[in-house]
């Protein structure tokens, strides 16, 4: 379940102030004594019905913005977040005055159809690996603002989340290695001099020289970058061999494996995902999932 954290209610609070929800005059005019017979207590009942097959995600969202709106509105779910919704089901039920109703729809509409898209997308990813042990992965690139719940999202869809910000990990990518001389080994000595020892390092590579030396200084995690399928296999091989050449006493190569994950992102397509499903990766990490997120349909009726 989604907390809505006090990071997420400012979110709110500026989606109600952007909206002007006091100064809706079509809903003024239709339920607050403007037509004969019809005043603001107006109570009528409201429901959220899907449009398309989709993963949910965001009904605590719903909930939150219209209890902003007017706290004695109260929604009830058929459905919870991560479950599929079929095209055509109710996905809630709401009892209460028709004005609040209209002036929070559109906001939580805004929340509630983006997040199910990002389940829904993350679902199809996720789907295409089939029974690959390989996990799924966001990335960074989330509506400003919005992180919280775009990763709360992936989650829904069955996927993992990546670093929430800089400070949650080391992340040594072309920049910063260039800063370092292109030296791999002294950008990784430079950085577990400074770090907190809780904090992994991942390095980015983008062929298998690199890929050997980031293996050499420790990495714990090495982002394949941009590889073809067939240099992520050997890519993946690279690292076992490894493995098998540096364990030692009760450790295993296998156990040792654990301890070096492989990442693979850049140009990872849907269509792609099936043929990398059996590589022995440990991650695919997509920006796709969260930065170019088409909107689940979703609508509110009375």
């Amino acid at each position: 379940m989604l907390y809505i954290s006090p990071r997420i209610r400012r979110l709110i609070d500026m989606a109600i102030e952007e909206d002007d929800v006091g100064f809706d005059v079509a809903s003024a005019v239709f339920f607050s004594g403007g037509a004969a017979g019809v005043n603001q207590a107006e109570v009528v009942d409201a429901r959220l019905v899907a449009k398309q097959d989709l993963t949910l995600a965001g009904v605590a969202m719903v909930d939150a913005v219209f209890e902003r709106v007017d706290p004695a509105l109260k929604w009830t779910f058929d459905f919870s977040d991560g479950e599929l919704v079929r095209r055509g089901e109710v996905i809630g039920r709401a009892r209460g005055r028709a004005i609040s109703i209209l002036r929070a729809e559109r906001i939580a509409l805004n929340f509630l159809q983006r997040m199910s898209g990002i389940a829904t997308q993350t679902a199809t990813y996720v789907a295409a690996l089939g029974e690959s042990t390989t996990r799924i992965l966001d990335t960074r690139k989330t509506l400003p603002g919005y992180r919280e719940l775009d990763k709360y999202a992936v989650r829904c869809g069955g996927g993992m989340n990546h670093r929430f910000s800089l400070s949650a990990g080391v992340m040594l990518k072309d920049n910063h290695l260039a800063a370092a001389g292109g030296d791999i080994a002294e950008a990784v000595r430079r950085v577990r001099e400074q770090a907190p020892p809780t904090l992994k390092i991942e390095v980015e590579v983008s062929n298998l020289d690199e890929l050997q030396l980031a293996l050499d200084a420790s990495a714990d995690i090495i982002m394949l970058d941009n590889m073809s399928t067939n240099m992520m296999a050997e890519a993946v091989s690279i690292v076992d061999e490894f493995c098998k050449n540096q364990r030692s006493g009760a450790v295993s190569a296998a156990g040792l494996r654990r301890h070096i994950a492989l990442e693979a992102s850049g140009n990872i397509t849907l269509e792609r995902l099936p043929e990398l499903a059996d590589l022995g990766l440990d991650y695919i990490s997509s920006g796709a999932l969260t930065h170019s997120v088409e909107a689940a349909d979703i609508s509110l009726k009375f």
